[in-house]
């Protein structure tokens, strides 16, 4: 390890402009771990950055590393970092909050007005072969997990958190617009916590299909019927009691709001691309409809853990292509092309720690 000085990294440029360079291996500071990354998802903000070049007012105009949903093996402690062990896999929770201010202090760190984020501008990321992040954002697997599993706790946490937010009660019922990899999670997490019935809409095949068979009670496609129409016939002209939008389309979010029954719930997970939300003023004020917002998540990845652990939620199945770090660009074109049944394409990086 003291040999090496350098490590490859992926490098972000523009647009569609993935370049693989040499970087200087970090080094841990007080209270910090050195990381060997093990597994990187290619999660769906990435891809925004790497098709548009941003995601709202966070744009990319210098050189980035991307990466944030990621496992690894903590290889060298920084000064006064207790209870880890070099050798240990991690899952590494990517946000860095202050610690300060009035968010953090009131226990929402995830909307944290300073908060460094792996792979948000400017901040790098982990598509690299080593990172240093802080020691409480470490969190080892228990045996069993691989390296994988560690890294889809990110999303998992996501959908916790999201699900969280809608007070979510045994026996309601549930909507899930759009089945990427933190839709179906959150279907899932909806279920483990006593959703009474789970509805699902989604345009690409492989993704219903995947829905049905992983928790769905039943899935509509918006190109070919009425997915508004759909979900009221199937409870019986009430609704749902929470509409959970994780699509980012432009029209998923009034059609949220349509399917929740008066008084329901309406909790907004997904990416715009176009940095704007559309609902109609009348629906969502007659029905009095309660709209929340997903802010990534918070004190999530000790449940997240256990969810797996316990088999309550599958994050294996999810993982349906694997890349090595060279080959990048490629799984961000399999991904971003929604090619060959793809969910999430995980980046391996190789294991050796020497």
């Amino acid at each position: 390890m003291a040999e090496k000085k350098t490590m490859l990294t992926s490098r972000l440029y523009g647009i569609r402009d993935l370049r693989l360079e040499q970087m200087p291996i970090p080094q841990p500071g007080p209270g910090e771990v050195l990381l060997k990354i093990a597994t990187v998802g290619t999660c769906g903000s990435d891809v925004h950055y790497y098709l548009e070049g941003g995601i709202g007012d966070a744009i990319v105009t210098d050189p980035i590393t991307m990466g944030h949903e990621f496992s690894a093996w903590i290889v060298d402690l920084g000064e006064g970092v207790e209870g880890l062990e070099p050798g240990q896999l991690c899952a590494v929770e990517p946000a860095i909050p202050c610690g300060k201010c009035e968010y953090c202090l009131h226990g929402h760190p995830n909307i944290c007005p300073d908060v460094r984020f792996c792979g948000t501008p400017p901040i790098d990321g982990v598509f690299a072969e080593y990172a240093v992040m802080p020691a409480e954002n470490c969190f080892p697997l228990p045996a069993g997990f691989s390296p994988g599993d560690g890294a889809l706790l990110e999303p998992l946490g996501i959908a916790i958190h999201t699900v969280d937010l809608s007070h979510l009660k045994i026996g309601q019922t549930v909507a899930v617009l759009g089945a990427g990899p933190v839709g179906l999670l959150t279907a899932a997490v909806a279920k483990a916590a006593g959703a009474g019935a789970i509805y699902v809409t989604e345009p690409i095949a492989h993704r219903r299909q995947f829905a049905l068979d992983y928790c769905a009670d039943a899935v509509f496609n918006p190109e070919t019927e009425d997915v508004v129409t759909a979900i009221m016939e199937a409870t019986g002209g009430r609704g749902v009691d929470v509409a959970f939008e994780a699509a980012g389309a432009e029209t998923t979010p009034d059609q949220a709001a349509r399917v929740a029954r008066p008084g329901g719930k309406v909790i907004v997970i997904g990416i715009p691309s176009d940095d704007r939300m559309l609902m109609t003023a009348s629906v969502v004020r007659r029905k009095g409809l309660t709209i929340k917002l997903v802010r990534r998540m918070k004190h999530t990845y000790p449940r997240a853990i256990r969810l797996v652990q316990s088999g309550m939620v599958d994050v294996a199945r999810l993982a349906t292509h694997t890349f090595p770090l060279e080959r990048i660009q490629e799984a961000f074109e399999l991904v971003a092309g929604y090619k060959d049944g793809v969910l999430r394409a995980m980046i391996e990086i190789e294991t050796d720690m020497d």
